[in-house]
């Protein structure tokens, strides 16, 4: 195996909370509804979709940033043992088929007012 892209982002938690109040839809337009709640069907809070949004961010860019990637073919879940996983669908699936990518590595983090994710794309 070896590493086809490495992708890391950045989100301010404020910023996208307002982003997300100031556009009606942007959050369904994001994620998809089982990334929006936790499994006890509770809302996910703020900074725990700024996260999820900065995976995803860093997953286009391990993928070399191509137009066309629909936010909702990427999906962030965790596993039951709290390890964050990817699953990709659509036109995130053809790009990572395209570049040979089998397996992914992703990891989130927040603290201080900023989200961040790194994405490891491996083929």
């Amino acid at each position: 195996m070896s590493i086809i892209g490495v992708g890391i982002d950045v989100a301010e938690i404020d910023r996208f909370r307002v982003s997300l109040e100031r556009t009606p839809g942007l959050a369904e337009r994001l994620f998809l509804e089982r990334e929006l709640v936790l499994p006890s069907g509770e809302r996910r809070g703020i900074a725990s979709l700024a996260a999820r949004f900065a995976a995803k961010e860093a997953l286009a860019k391990a993928l070399g940033a191509p137009a066309g990637l629909h936010w909702t073919d990427a999906e962030v879940y965790v596993e039951d043992s709290g390890r964050p996983r990817l699953r990709v669908t659509g036109t995130v699936a053809a790009r990572a088929a395209e570049l040979g990518v089998s397996s992914w590595h992703v990891s989130l983090s927040h603290d201080a007012g900023v989200a961040s994710a790194v994405v490891v794309a491996e083929g």
